[in-house]
């Protein structure tokens, strides 16, 4: 497993949110942080 590096830009990725919009991560460009949770499993 590689080493994370710190204060580096995350790629931009597409997900689906509960209601099937899609969601990117350049939509929180101005938010100095953001937490990202994946449910594996979750029905």
């Amino acid at each position: 497993m590689s080493k994370l590096k710190i204060d580096i830009e995350a790629p931009n990725f597409v997900l689906n949110d509960f209601n099937g919009q899609e969601v990117t991560l350049n939509n929180f460009k101005t938010i100095k942080n953001v937490l990202l949770v994946f449910n594996r499993g979750f029905l």
